[in-house]
Order: C-alpha cells, then structure tokens, then sequence
C-alpha cells in the first residue's frame, strides 16, 4: 500500500499528489513514469514522475481528469492509500547520461503544453541541479490552466508562459512563442524538448525542423497499460516500429509520425477499432487482441 501524502487541486480537473514510495524514489529518473492502481479491481493508469524526494522516499504525480478512473482518483484524500504504485517505468530522459559538463554548452528549449508542464519539471529541476539553465515555455488554454509556473521559474533560465485566448502572458500557441524567441530575438537553441497534446507536439515539430532545431518529444499521451502488452501506444519512429512505453517514451520528434499515431490512438479506443488494428498489424500488433499472442 501507498500512502497519500499530499493532495491538493492545480487547476480544474488536474491535481498533484505526494505519494510515499520509497523504492520508487530511489531508483526514478527524469523522464520515466509509474503505473498506478488505486485498488485490487482498479484500472492502471501511467502517469509521468513530476517531481520526486529521494530522502523523504515520494514522488510526486499530477493528474488530469479524463475519465471515470482518474476522477475516482481525484477524490482520494491525503492519508488515503493506493493500492499499486509500480515503477520506474520507461527510459529516463536523453539527458540523464549525457556529461554535466558538455550540457552547459548547449542552449536547450522546453515546450511544454497543458499537463506537458509536469513531466517537463523533473528534466528542467534536474539540468538546473547540474549548473544548466534551460528556457521553458509553458502552453495553456487559459490563465487558470496555467500550472507548476512558479515551480519552474525557480529552476529554469527563463520562462515563457502562452495562453490560447491572450487572457495570462504571450497571447497565442506555443509554436508562435518559439517562433518568436528565434527569429524575432535571435535566440539560438541546440535542442528543443516538446511534451503535451500530440496535436501540439506534432506542429511545435513542424516548427522546430523548419527552424533547424533537433527536438525530442514525450509519447506518453499515447500509452494505455504502459508494459508493452496492450499494443495502443505502438508508432512509427522513422521506418521503424516503436512502443512508448518500452521504447521510450521520448523519442527524435522530427522522426515521429504523429498523424498515424493520433489516428491509431482514437481507433484503439473503440473494440471495432482494436479489431481493425489487429487486422492491419497481424503478429506485430503487441498484445491487447488476444489473439496476436502478445498478452502472454
């Protein structure tokens, strides 16, 4: 059992928790994420680590309400337990393994969109630790969806925040404010990371290659059962097959075919479309048809 240390409401429908699990906290990277099963019949859900406290054995999660089992979730109250809090899962961010020294030459960018804004903390917490700055842009519909924005202006170099209807910051989409950002003020970036929607990764992508900038996205909007058993975050990375949650999730977002993916991500929710991907993919399929023979 996990205990529930901390649970507080960000913005409507999205709420960060403190959740005890030691294990998890020692072991746990930027970039990776848990599978979180509220009790024994209870749905797993994958969530990316937003923060984590090794010494005090947490980590800290936030969460949208999307359906019946995050909602479920978000009446959870502090000193309330999960049942399941798996993890680390996936590969830690690129950066992780990369030496300290060699990353502060580089000018590094951070597109984060909506709940983007949570698993891009831990990376940008994680450089500025290691004596790297890095700029943030954070992306939201709205001034009252903006989240974690003075968690991150303590960490980041600069940050830039963007709202949909002109109501908080930059008025417009995130891809403007990069747009901005170089051509308007010179900025050079060696890298940029994009997490949030796919709709927003896919044209701050379409941005990034136009403006010569090699850009890493997080594809764990896409994942389901988070093992690899399920098959519905199966995607093309250049000309080869990939699984979010086994081979990533962040993968080169200039080799990522999004409109696949976004279209196989609406098909995979319906048991018509599962059985049309089963069709389409035969053995490749991974799991989640129960014939292709990768549940076993």
């Amino acid at each position: 059992m996990y205990k529930i240390l901390k649970a507080k409401d960000l913005a409507e429908n999205i709420f960060l928790m403190d959740v005890e699990a030691p294990r998890v906290a020692r072991h746990c990277e930027p970039g990776q994420f848990v599978i979180v099963k509220m009790d024994e019949k209870g749905e797993r859900i994958p969530l990316t680590i937003c923060d984590y406290d090794r010494e005090k054995g947490t980590i800290t999660i936030v969460v949208q309400v999307v359906g019946a089992s995050t909602k479920k979730m978000a009446e959870y109250k502090e000193g309330e337990y999960f049942r399941d809090f798996t993890g680390p899962l996936g590969r830690p961010s690129e950066f992780i393994s990369e030496d300290p020294e060699t990353l502060k030459n580089k000018k590094i960018l951070f597109v984060a969109g909506g709940l983007g804004t949570a698993p891009v903390y831990p990376q940008v917490k994680w450089l500025h630790e290691h004596g790297v700055d890095a700029d943030v842009i954070i992306g939201a519909k709205t001034k009252d969806l903006v989240i974690m924005e003075e968690e991150m202006k303590a960490v980041a170099g600069n940050v830039y925040v963007c709202t949909d209807d002109g109501s908080y910051g930059h008025a417009g989409m995130v891809t403007s404010m990069v747009e901005k950002l170089v051509k308007e003020e010179g900025k050079h970036y060696d890298v940029c990371v994009a997490i949030g929607p796919m709709i927003m990764m896919k044209f701050t992508c379409l941005m990034t290659k136009d403006l010569g900038i090699p850009t890493i996205v997080s594809m764990n909007p896409i994942m389901v059962d988070g093992t690899g058993m399920c098959g519905a975050c199966r995607l093309h990375v250049g000309d080869e097959v990939k699984f979010a949650c086994v081979d990533g999730p962040e993968f080169d977002g200039h080799l990522v075919d999004f409109d696949e993916a976004m279209k196989r991500q609406q098909m995979y929710r319906t048991e018509e479309g599962r059985a049309m991907l089963r069709l389409q993919e035969g053995n490749t399929h991974h799991g989640g048809c129960g014939n292709c023979g990768g549940d076993n």
